[in-house]
């Protein structure tokens, strides 16, 4: 596998607002609203979305396919593992993240899958294997490629200049941080971390 490529965190933000700008202008400089994540990783970048068990324990909540392959997906019916032929341009998200109704969690995953469609496709590109976005840190997870994608998927839901056009709305509310969660579609947690890395708590 090739080499991790170096990005500072200014240029990652910078990909994410590159690609929202082309995908939909108003979602950078109009008014603040939810980044439609779904849309953009379908209709924009054509990629396509399943939902499946993707391990017994929900360990892994999301990967993504670079190449068409065979995966090992956890059916429930049987008990066991089965071999699923997967096209290359897949997002597989873990249907669990459907079930537990966690919005914020759920569109994360699919913007940190989409953060590796974006910049990590010579890494993964001929080696048969997938980039997955486990639950907990991990000892075979490359920690560069998981935080370059982390800050992407930060970047892509909560636009810095979006949230803290809607902040200044709210910044007086005792309720802001669950307000602007609710307005990005991210979970309260998230937001509270990206306010306070950015000055806003």
């Amino acid at each position: 596998m090739e080499k991790t490529k170096y990005f500072t965190e200014a240029a990652l933000e910078a990909i994410a607002r590159h690609e929202l700008k082309n995908f939909e202008p108003t979602l950078v400089t109009g008014d603040p609203r939810v980044i439609p994540i779904e849309e953009m990783v379908e209709l924009y970048y054509g990629l396509e979305l399943d939902y499946r068990h993707i391990r017994q324990h929900g360990t892994i909540l999301g990967c993504t396919v670079f190449d068409d392959a065979l995966l090992p997906i956890w059916e429930p019916e049987i008990n066991d593992y089965t071999l699923m032929p997967v096209k290359g341009g897949t997002i597989i998200i873990d249907v669990t993240l459907l079930k537990t109704h966690n919005a914020g969690r759920l569109r994360f995953t699919i913007a940190h899958e989409l953060a590796h469609w974006l910049i990590h496709q010579e890494l993964y590109v001929g080696e048969r294997i997938a980039a997955a976005h486990l639950k907990k840190t991990s000892m075979d997870e490359n920690p560069l490629v998981e935080r370059q994608a982390n800050i992407i998927a930060t970047s892509l839901l909560m636009p810095k200049g979006q949230v803290k056009r809607a902040f200044y709305a709210v910044r007086n509310k005792p309720n802001c941080v669950e307000l602007l969660a609710k307005h990005f579609g991210v979970s309260n947690q998230a937001m509270k971390i990206f306010m306070e890395a950015h000055n806003m708590a």
